[in-house]
């Protein structure tokens, strides 16, 4: 009980995944749309610009577009054979956005939104009109939007992946102060990651290890038993 007290597993791995994803999506999708009405509407201020975009979402975007997110993931991990409830790598998750029709869904959305939105009053027909017409620039945007966002992601489990040998590298010198600067970049990049199983797994087991060593007045002579905890906790 005490060692595994001392274990202090900081990786967030309660996160649940597709919140995580849909958090993340949405925020690449919503910096697209800021970029693709801008581009329509070069004349507006940019008081003009967030008012345009209180609306759409006040009248639905947000919701609408979440809502298509989960319904492509969920889609998409059914015709992956997916049992665990996860994505377990990013190939998987590219694959389900590029292939889920994610764009088409957020297209109808935008549809019905602006048209609620010219009903109230917020905007008028010219606007309206500007913003249907023009939908496949703002669309155009959020796809690439996405598309950088999935290549970040695969960046930093890249990233992860070097950061892990190095540790193990000052690991096996019993350079502690050199683990602290790898480990130190691996929690940093892990915040902005995606949940994916295999690569928290990797990271828990470095976490576990580097907390022991730590803890333990950065004594690297660790037991059988620590050692087996640390990898059955990670």
């Amino acid at each position: 009980m005490e060692i595994e007290q001392n274990i202090a597993l900081n990786i967030e791995n309660q996160k649940n995944q597709n919140e995580f994803l849909n958090s993340t999506l949405w925020k690449t999708i919503n910096n697209g749309i800021d970029i693709g009405l801008r581009y329509l509407l070069p004349d507006f201020v940019e008081d003009e610009i967030i008012d345009l975009k209180d609306n759409l979402i006040n009248y639905g975007l947000k919701d609408g577009v979440k809502k298509s997110i989960e319904s492509v993931i969920e889609t998409g991990k059914q015709a992956l054979g997916i049992v665990t409830g996860n994505f377990e790598n990013i190939g998987q998750i590219e694959n389900t956005l590029k292939n889920g029709g994610v764009i088409d869904k957020i297209s109808d959305v935008f549809d019905v939104v602006i048209d609620k939105v010219e009903e109230t009053g917020k905007i008028n027909s010219t606007v309206s009109n500007v913003l249907k017409k023009g939908k496949t620039s703002i669309l155009s945007s959020v796809e690439k939007n996405i598309e950088a966002t999935l290549a970040k992601q695969v960046s930093g489990t890249e990233s992860i992946q070097n950061y892990i040998e190095s540790w193990k590298m000052y690991y096996s010198q019993k350079d502690f102060s050199g683990m602290e600067i790898e480990f130190a970049k691996m929690e940093k990049e892990l915040e902005e990651l995606i949940p994916i199983e295999n690569t928290l797994k990797a990271a828990r087991y470095v976490e576990n290890i580097h907390n022991l060593i730590r803890n333990n007045g950065q004594n690297f002579e660790l037991t059988e038993e620590e050692l087996e905890l640390a990898s059955k906790l990670s």
